[in-house]
């Protein structure tokens, strides 16, 4: 007899296959002696839709709400169908004795597998592989020590609930605000909170009122002096009547007062988690969420030199350790060569500041894998992502960067003037980020820049002081060369970038109108608002929607984001709760809870949300008409920003007429270089920048051959194709379908 593995992905189902000899290759499977190793694609079975219970339920109408299904559905997933009847084929083998789950050790990954044994009808007994990296070592040990499948009984309950809970309470919120406004509103308890965040950050930055502050700097004995305040320790004041009068009474001597070096070690940042990539690819690159994922995606199952890109742990295992100059030897290429071969060579000593089992829950922290990197395989996208790995897997490798600080305190007057320096001994990790290293990690400060900055001023940055202190001495006498008030004023917090909009669904803590430390904990335990596999497609949810836009970088709340908010219940505009939720999910994996009690509650819940919708005397208004009519129907068009450009969509959505105005493009115009909107259509074509530059495509394409810059006529074909792929994708949300059956009064 045979066992049966159920892998979730491909890539790991082949990691597994070759650990336990299965190399014969079938439809949708991997075969040895002992063991069939088979695989999901992400989910092959989910809920069922809510016309699946009922005729009553393909038209949208308050009357049929809430829906509250008694008895759930499953159905199998049309796009991964094929793989689906593959494993069901095999777990109804007569030679199949048991079935051992080896998806993700969490409880998405219970729910991948549980869910295909419960539609198939699969009654075999069950065990289970519980491991946290798919290294040889992992899998071997994780067999030899497979736990029965009741263990995890309540961590599939929990999964279920958690489905079950999203289902009813998003799908019945969304008809009920899409009835009672006769307009597509979609909310959720994910995508909702994450919209509340936005117009959070935009009431802040339109009620902001800035205040000036004030500071001094002198020259003295050829190092830059900042005024200090002796009480607060600050370097700014908003008081300034006294700036100015300590500048009139300053003298034209500083007396030093005290003079201090420190060395001071600091290890090299994490490694990278996906939401620290995207944020950073986002800062550098102007990546989204959705296209670093994408790019982390090839490089990890086509290129496969990188490790799972959807992780939530910055850390390694300790199974991960021996594993490692196999690794540097691996990315040992191009501009990393020396630095991973030098690394290789030396004993690598695992400290905690990247070892820790306990801060890997499903995936360690995202790395180089041993397979050997052909760079020009890789394309510039690729390149770029592929080398921020790199570059942060071997600095966490390198040893500690050195630097001696240097402080020097003065007095002009009965003042305090401070100046520091900062001089690297051993470059130790810096190295391998030459010049280019720029920590992203950092908050952003909450004052703007003042006049007067210099390398060494309020700012806050350094100066080399070495050569300047060595003469000085506790009671040296400095002349003043010159002195000079400095000001500036505060400054509102920065638009959501989707880097940052990333890291805030990450730790949404400051969103929260009830702090209670419970609840804290939970949403940084849990990982904030949706997963670190969820929050790119939210994000694009959000933008298909129209509910935000996109203006350069920044993200914006629409008018129809603004009055979804005005007219979403409360509790759904808060990450509380998820939080809520959370507590009682875990409380139900742990078995401290009852999934059925929890499902009950969550029933009541929707019951009082769709009264409260139901009772509101809110309204929808579209502020985005235009004057055009649409060609099928003949209602006038509405004017939307979408993610790639601006559309014309046809208000009635049951018609569901779109046609592109303009699309952003990465082409530069060549007058001041900023990125140009593409217009028109076939050979009408044209670039216009806002400048005021306009070129036709074909004269740009022309220009970029003579250029030797241009593509060949197979990137221009693919470029063109993805344009027109663009341009019919959906621009509903995930209840578009359905929403064509909407029979609402005209």
């Amino acid at each position: 007899m045979k066992h049966l593995v159920i892998a979730e992905k491909p890539s790991v189902a082949r990691d597994i296959a070759r650990v336990l000899h299965c190399g014969q290759k079938s439809a949708g499977c991997m075969e040895g002696k002992d063991y069939i190793v088979t695989w999901a694609l992400g989910h092959l079975v989910t809920l069922a839709d809510p016309e699946q219970y009922g005729e009553q339920y393909k038209t949208w109408s308050m009357d049929t709400l809430p829906m509250l299904p008694k008895n759930w559905k499953l159905i199998v997933i049309r796009q991964t169908a094929k793989q689906y009847h593959a494993v069901r084929d095999l777990l109804f083998r007569k030679d199949v004795s048991d079935v051992i789950i080896a998806t993700d050790a969490g409880r998405e990954g219970e729910l991948v597998a549980r869910w295909i044994l419960e539609k198939a009808g699969s009654h075999k007994p069950v065990r289970r592989l519980w491991i946290s990296s798919v290294t040889d070592k992992a899998i071997r040990e994780g067999f030899a020590h497979l736990r029965p499948g009741k263990d995890y009984e309540n961590l599939y309950h929990a999964a279920v609930a958690r489905a079950q809970a999203d289902w009813v309470v998003g799908i019945n919120a969304t008809r009920a605000l899409t009835c009672k406004y006769n307009a597509q509103l979609s909310c959720g308890r994910v995508q909702t909170p994450t919209l509340a965040m936005i117009a959070a950050r935009e009431e802040e930055i339109h009620s902001f009122v800035p205040t000036p502050y004030y500071g001094l700097k002198a020259a003295a004995g050829g190092i830059s002096f900042i005024w200090t305040d002796s009480a607060s320790k600050s370097s700014r004041t908003f008081d300034k009547t006294r700036i100015d009068a300590i500048y009139r009474n300053a003298r034209k001597e500083l007396k030093v007062t005290d003079i201090a070096k420190k060395t001071k070690k600091s290890q090299a940042p994490a490694l990278y988690d996906l939401t620290a990539l995207q944020k950073e690819a986002n800062q550098r690159y102007g990546y989204s969420a959705k296209e670093t994922l994408n790019i982390m995606q090839r490089l990890y199952e086509t290129h496969k030199i990188l490790t799972y890109p959807r992780t939530d742990s910055r850390y390694l295992t300790t199974d991960i350790v021996g594993t490692l100059k196999e690794r540097l030897e691996a990315c040992a290429a191009g501009p990393w060569r020396k630095t991973a071969a030098l690394l290789a060579r030396q004993e690598i000593r695992p400290s905690g500041s990247f070892v820790n089992n306990a801060k890997v829950s499903d995936h360690h922290a995202i790395i180089p894998t041993e397979e050997y990197v052909r760079l020009e395989t890789l394309s510039s996208d690729e390149r770029k992502i592929y080398d921020m790995v790199v570059r942060r897997f071997l600095a966490v490798l390198s040893p500690a960067c050195e630097t001696e600080e240097i402080s020097v305190a003065g007095t002009i007057g009965q003042e305090r003037f401070t100046a520091k320096g900062s001089i690297i001994r051993k470059a130790g990790w810096r190295q391998v980020y030459d010049s280019d290293w720029q920590d992203m990690d950092e908050d952003e400060d909450d004052f703007s820049g003042q006049e007067g900055r210099d390398s060494f001023g309020l700012s806050g940055s350094t100066q080399t002081l070495d050569q300047d202190v060595s003469s000085l001495r506790p009671g040296s006498i400095l002349p003043v060369t010159a002195l000079a008030i400095t000001k500036g004023s505060t400054k509102p917090p920065a638009y959501f970038t989707e880097g940052t909009l990333v890291a805030a669904m990450e730790n949404p803590v400051k969103y929260l109108k009830n702090k209670n430390k419970t609840i804290v904990r939970t949403l940084g335990e849990t990982g904030g608002l949706g997963t670190v596999a969820t929050r790119a497609d939210i994000i694009e949810k959000l933008f298909n929607s129209f509910l935000m836009e996109k203006k350069g970088n920044e993200i914006h709340i629409t008018s129809k984001g603004k009055q979804l908010l005005s007219l979403v219940p409360p509790d759904l505009k808060s990450p509380e709760l998820t939080a809520q939720w959370e507590l009682r999910l875990q409380a139900i994996s742990r078995g401290k809870d009852s999934d059925r009690k929890f499902m009950g509650e969550i029933q009541d819940y929707t019951r009082r949300l769709i009264q409260q919708i139901k009772d509101a005397d809110g309204t929808f208004r579209h502020d985005n008409l235009t004057r055009h009519k649409c060609p099928q129907c003949g209602k006038l068009m509405l004017e939307v920003n979408g993610k790639h450009g601006r559309l014309l969509v046809c208000q009635d959505r049951e018609c569901g007429y779109r046609e592109t105005l303009s699309r952003r493009t990465n082409a530069r115009c060549p007058v001041c270089h900023k990125k140009m909107e593409l217009v028109g259509k076939g050979d009408a074509q044209r670039f216009v920048c806002s400048c005021g530059h306009k070129e036709k495509l074909s004269a740009f394409q022309e220009r970029k051959k003579k250029e030797g810059k241009g593509g060949n006529k197979r990137d221009v074909a693919a470029y063109m194709r993805k344009q027109a792929k663009e341009a019919e994708k959906p621009i509903n949300n995930a209840f578009a379908e359905a929403f064509k059956n909407l029979d609402l009064p005209k």
